[in-house]
């Protein structure tokens, strides 16, 4: 295993972050399975960790913090603050990326990896709601106490990575080490504004859904059907429905990255991984396995490399800094989000 610098943190990560979001209630709630699923990880080199705390509400945490007892040292542990949490779905004070919030879910979190450290605390998704100085001052305490070793963010626009770097300088408050945005063949918006911020400020990028929420690992194909009652096809319809013209390009894009796949000698799967760890901004990508043969298949993928004429035919097939659906972009800013945003007060428009 190769290992690479986490930004400028001197934390040295695994090219492969193994994403824990499939573990528990979600995907797969055999805990001694999933436990089994990070040995192996851990056993092949992968040092590296990613959960958060929604992800089977909690449940991913604790399925992560029985796996690593007596191992906790030797791995890089990340997770994320930022989703509804609490009881109560209607307490607006229960998620986001307010102090309040922070500093609470921080101590869950703690408690259900088992451990008195994070190594990365990340802020899941922008908060409209929050100013961002409010969200690095409380992150800095937990630096300055010693409950975090660094932070980072997760799905930011470039200009709202720019605005975090600008407020932590300008306040003294720790800054964001990393980013964690979508990316792969089919979604590679950040290529064009985010990738470029990340390099610019010395920030570590770990991407999520390398494998397009497994578009790309030729699940999904003409001639096979779709089921949108089940997983996460039911829950985010518009990344999966086969009718829309989106999801119909994907279809079309399959067949032709297949071939160029065979003519690198690999898989199609492993193809996507590997075109994602080749851009120089990219630290790893997160893998998320729900099998142990998935996982196995995923490791023997590692020492992929594609050349230049490779990358030259994938940048022909999907234009690059372009996502083939804008669904697959993980956040939507609430001016595009909220009508209401763009539109003035009846009494407040011009007559005539």
């Amino acid at each position: 295993m190769r290992y690479r610098t986490l930004g400028q943190t001197g934390m040295q990560v695994s090219p492969y972050c193994l994403g824990a979001m499939i573990f528990g209630g979600w995907a797969n709630a055999d805990e001694d399975d999933c436990v089994r699923i990070i040995h192996r990880a851990l056993d092949a080199g992968i040092n590296f960790v990613d959960t958060a705390d929604v992800y089977s509400r909690g449940g991913s945490e604790e399925i992560v913090g029985k796996a690593l007892k007596g191992r906790r040292d030797s791995v890089v542990l990340a997770t994320k603050v930022h989703g509804q949490m609490g009881d109560d779905p209607s307490d607006p004070n229960q998620q986001g990326n307010s102090r309040r919030w922070i500093i609470h879910e921080v101590e869950q979190s703690l408690r259900r990896l088992g451990t008195d450290h994070i190594d990365l605390y990340q802020i899941h998704r922008p908060d409209p709601r929050t100013d961002i100085s409010e969200t690095l001052s409380a992150l800095s305490d937990l630096v300055h106490a010693g409950k975090v070793r660094a932070i980072g963010s997760s799905t930011f626009p470039a200009e709202q990575i720019v605005e975090a770097q600008w407020a932590a300088e300008r306040h003294g408050y720790e800054r964001f080490r990393c980013e964690q945005p979508p990316y792969s063949l089919f979604t590679r918006g950040i290529e064009a504004a985010v990738l470029p911020t990340c390099e610019r400020y010395g920030m570590g990028v770990i991407a999520w859904s390398p494998l397009g929420g497994g578009w790309l690992t030729g699940r999904y194909r003409r001639g096979n059907e779709i089921d949108m009652t089940k997983g996460r096809a039911s829950r985010l319809p518009q990344r999966f429905d086969p009718d829309l013209p989106e999801n119909q390009r994907k279809l079309d894009l399959i067949e032709k990255l297949e071939e160029v796949a065979a003519d690198a000698g690999t898989s199609l799967t492993h193809l996507a991984i590997a075109f994602v760890i080749a851009h120089p901004a990219v630290t790893a990508a997160i893998i998320g396995p729900r099998t142990m043969e998935q996982l196995d298949d995923l490791l023997t993928g590692i020492d992929v490399t594609l050349d230049d004429a490779t990358l030259d035919r994938l940048d022909a097939l999907v234009k690059p800094g372009r996502n083939t659906n804008a669904a697959d972009s993980g956040w939507e800013p609430p001016a595009l989000a909220q009508p209401w945003r763009r539109r003035r007060p009846l009494g407040l428009r011009a007559a005539g």
